[in-house]
């Protein structure tokens, strides 16, 4: 049985799809996935044993020359290999009218998707062939496990997800695992992120602990918050430009993860790394961590600065012991 997966971004949702595969492929014996996702995240698919092709898909730099001779050509190549292949079944867990009308609609396959009711944009639904009601009130990694299930047609376990990544990493840990900490402190949003100066503080708090701390970093302002945040301290190392494969190696042997609100974030659950996740705008309860050793701290006020630097060394501490 041969099924597509149309599921293009963010980081986060595309980990949150990884456990309904696992399902699948535990049900299904012999099922194989191809999987459209954004040119970005096209390593994180292919961590999964039951995917056999990943096809990109540049939707969010095609929009800026939509109309282009080489966006033009670039999208036509792009659907020539969408429909390469026939499916047993085409599932749209993206839930979303730009996807399901520009993917799922072009590929070849009966097309099954969320409900009106369901999906996070209803007239999405219209493009799909079988359409299912999912309970929104369940983290989203279950509502794409159920999503899965009444389409492949078996029973969604009522035990946890497993995303089925983690031993690809565990199994090849850097020389230096469980002798440092991963501080992810970069997020899209500004009202995400945590102080610099209680990042400093928490920093200060580890001085004397033989345990180093690295501070990874994508764009050209996160290198220069990493480098504010480390200076004076030399037990933490700011980490070189690193692609997605070398992030998750390097979390894969972290001995824990301090986070804000980020797909780095999701990515460690999905390594099964002790994390504590610092939330302030953003409810975490149907799109936070999902998985083993994740601990929430939440602000009150939804102000990231409300979280004071000496409750995530408390909640840090418990986790190191």
């Amino acid at each position: 049985m041969r099924v597509l997966i149309v599921k293009t971004s963010s980081m986060g949702d595309v980990l949150h799809t990884l456990p309904a595969l696992t399902d699948a492929m535990n049900a299904i014996p012999g099922i194989s996935f191809d999987w459209v996702v954004e040119e970005g995240f096209v390593q994180i698919p292919s961590w999964h044993p039951a995917v056999d092709k990943v096809i990109p898909v540049a939707i969010r730099r095609w929009r800026k020359n939509w109309f282009g001779s080489e966006t033009r050509q670039q999208r036509c190549d792009f659907k020539r290999e969408l429909q390469s292949r026939s499916y047993d079944a085409v599932i749209d867990a993206q839930g979303l009218i730009k996807s399901a009308a520009l993917i799922t609609r072009v590929a070849k396959g009966k097309k099954h998707g969320q409900d009106a009711r369901s999906a996070r944009e209803p007239f999405a639904s219209w493009f799909f062939n079988q359409r299912y009601d999912i309970d929104k009130k369940q983290h989203a990694v279950e509502r794409t496990r159920e999503l899965f299930a009444k389409s492949l047609g078996y029973e969604k376990p009522s035990t946890q997800g497993d995303y089925a990544i983690a031993s690809r990493f565990l199994s090849q840990l850097p020389a230096d695992a469980n002798q440092y900490l991963v501080f992810l402190h970069a997020t899209t949003r500004a009202d995400k992120h945590w102080p610099e100066n209680h990042w400093r503080e928490l920093i200060g708090s580890l001085e004397g602990s033989g345990i180093r701390i690295k501070l990874p970093w994508g764009a050209e302002h996160e290198y220069q918050r990493a480098m504010r945040l480390a200076e004076g301290f030399d037990y933490v190392e700011v980490q070189p430009k690193l692609s997605l494969q070398q992030v998750a190696e390097m979390l894969a042997g972290a001995r824990a993860v301090v986070s804000v609100d980020t797909g780095l974030s999701h990515l460690t659950a999905a390594l099964d790394r002790p994390n504590i996740t610092l939330y302030g705008p953003t409810d975490p309860g149907l799109i936070g961590g999902y998985g083993r050793n994740q601990q929430s701290l939440i602000a009150d006020d939804k102000n990231m600065a409300s979280i004071a630097p000496a409750s995530v060394y408390e909640a840090l501490e418990k986790v190191l012991q």
